[in-house]
């Protein structure tokens, strides 16, 4: 991969034999083999131990759940908050497990709306809970810095399984207690993207 940066600074312009690009291609290599990580994580072996059985099935919220991604389109970052809530079916995860199911799914080159599933899907693949709703609402540096250059604008995906896409009410209760401590700015989310080239 060094020499592939080596030849990408060669490209852009650069010389990467000046002294603040020498050790770039190892910086480079280092920090986006750490951004993809996720790759390579297994989630049944994070997950391991965690898994409990409980008789409780009232909504579990674990949110501001900060992740750094990188969008697929234009390999520049896109970073900002998870929100996930699950109702429980005899079996909960437990609560740290679930900020790092959302780094293992945003340490991969993204889409914000397949890892806002990612995140649902496999929550309800381990633990089969009445319900799985799963928000994300990010900036985007491929809109910020380049294209439209909206320095101010976000994006909100969700994901709602069972209870949270059948029950409305179980579903607004979730919105509701995400925006008491300002989280989402509005109370229905939506997704959209830049899909330029």
């Amino acid at each position: 991969m060094q020499d592939l940066i080596q030849r990408l600074l060669i490209e852009l312009g650069e010389d990467p034999a000046r002294e603040g690009l020498v050790k770039t291609p190892r910086r480079v290599d280092k920090a986006l083999r750490f951004l993809t990580s996720g790759y390579q994580a297994d989630i049944d072996e994070m997950l391991n131990g965690a898994l409990f059985s409980v008789d409780y099935s009232e909504m579990v919220i674990v949110r501001d759940i900060d992740f750094y991604s990188m969008c697929e389109h234009h390999l520049l970052p896109f970073f900002g908050k998870c929100h996930v809530a699950y109702i429980p079916n005899k079996r909960v995860i437990g609560l740290s497990k679930i900020p790092r199911l959302v780094d293992i799914f945003a340490r991969r080159l993204q889409l914000q709306e397949r890892m806002t599933n990612q995140i649902a899907e496999t929550i309800t693949e381990k633990i089969s809970p009445l319900g799985v709703a799963v928000v994300c609402e990010a900036t985007h540096l491929c809109m910020a810095m380049r294209g439209v250059e909206k320095q101010n604008s976000y994006t909100i995906t969700s994901a709602m399984f069972g209870a949270f896409r059948e029950q409305s009410r179980t579903r607004m209760e979730f919105l509701e207690l995400l925006k008491l401590r300002g989280g989402i700015a509005s109370s229905g989310p939506t997704h959209s993207h830049d899909f330029d080239e």
